[in-house]
């Protein structure tokens, strides 16, 4: 009787590819949750709905755009803890329609100029505040000599080895503006902008290759703070 044997695996030969699969498989799928992440994963019939939405965070009522809210969960009136929202930019609009993006795409999406400044409004529990952050804590960790900066913008850069180490800080008093930009890489940099609205915080963020018109960035936060605070 003739007895077939099949060939065996090299495991000490190809053993080393097993972790390799698996790292990329890791890293395929992160691609795919930043994705998931970064753009609205509901569509147009979505946003059917009222127009704008009351909700209260950290005990303030806001009065948020239906339409730019990025997360379907946080599309409902009522107490929340936050409340992510995107618009288009310069006309604070709320955008046409959610950016559908994969892991096959993702490169190529990350290629396209930002068109969106984006708002998270959360409610702050008593921590920090945003300007006592600026006059506290920033200072330990930046270069002693300000860099130049666009008109009317004061930049120093945060020291290597610090906590924001690979990101710079913008400020200006006319119009006020405090923002921690990261720096251009692999990645666009962008920046953080922080304001205290009482019982909540709120943060926008924007590329920085919008420094240059930061007159203008500076201005369109304060209408986007007026309008989901005041309702306007």
């Amino acid at each position: 009787m003739t007895v077939f044997s099949l060939p065996r695996l090299d495991w000490h030969r190809f053993g080393h590819l097993v972790p390799i699969a698996l790292a990329s498989a890791v890293a395929a799928a992160s691609i795919a949750l930043v994705a998931y992440l970064l753009w609205p994963t509901w569509g147009a019939d979505g946003s059917r709905g009222p127009e704008r939405m009351p909700v209260s965070i950290g005990g303030t009522l806001f009065n948020v755009p239906t339409a730019a809210i990025r997360m379907k969960i946080q599309r409902h009136s009522g107490p929340q803890e936050r409340v992510d929202l995107d618009f288009s930019y310069p006309s604070l609009e709320p955008p046409d329609g959610p950016k559908h993006v994969s892991a096959a795409t993702v490169e190529q999406a990350m290629k396209q100029p930002i068109d969106r400044i984006f708002l998270s409004i959360a409610a702050h529990h008593d921590s920090l505040a945003p300007d006592e952050r600026v006059r506290s804590i920033y200072p330990r960790y930046l270069e002693d000599a300000p860099t130049p900066a666009p008109d009317g913008l004061t930049m120093r850069a945060f020291r290597d080895g610090t906590p924001y180490s690979g990101e710079d800080l913008f400020s200006a008093d006319v119009p006020a503006l405090i923002a921690r930009c990261t720096r251009e890489a692999a990645t666009p940099g962008m920046c953080m902008s922080e304001r205290r609205v009482e019982g909540a915080d709120l943060t926008f963020r924007f590329p920085r290759s919008w420094l240059p018109q930061w007159r203008d960035v500076a201005g369109a936060m304060d209408r986007l703070t007026a309008e989901v605070h005041g309702g306007k």
